[in-house]
């Protein structure tokens, strides 16, 4: 096998498995709501978001502090990078039912235990 063939697949490797080595928060849509609301995840980590619509609409995710937006058309699945991000709340919202599609990021550090409620 020819050497610069041989790089590539093992680059490619090691980028896979950094990939899949991420953190991962799974958030549905659901009659135009986020479940979970509340998203916790580690400080000082980059973490997969991804979120899964099970509406039968798009829903454009937004948020301002997280400087992210991306459309997740109806009865798919999209994906989100976040971080590393400083402990604490960024909030997120659905632009196209801004009222009801509403959720946060809560990042903390590692010693914090998560909130209960």
């Amino acid at each position: 096998m020819n050497f610069y063939v041989k790089i590539s697949l093992a680059l490619f490797s090691f980028a896979s498995f950094r990939v899949y080595a991420l953190p991962e928060v799974v958030v549905e849509i659901k009659d135009h709501l986020f479940y979970p609301q509340n998203v916790v995840v580690p400080a000082g980590k980059k973490v997969r978001l991804t979120f899964i619509n099970f509406d039968d609409t798009p829903e454009e995710i937004d948020s301002f502090s997280l400087n992210r937006e991306k459309v997740i058309f109806a009865n798919s699945k999209g994906i989100i990078y976040i971080g590393p991000l400083a402990p604490g709340e960024y909030p997120f919202f659905g632009e196209f039912h801004p009222n009801s599609a509403v959720g946060k990021v809560v990042v903390q550090s590692q010693k914090e235990e998560p909130d209960a409620h």
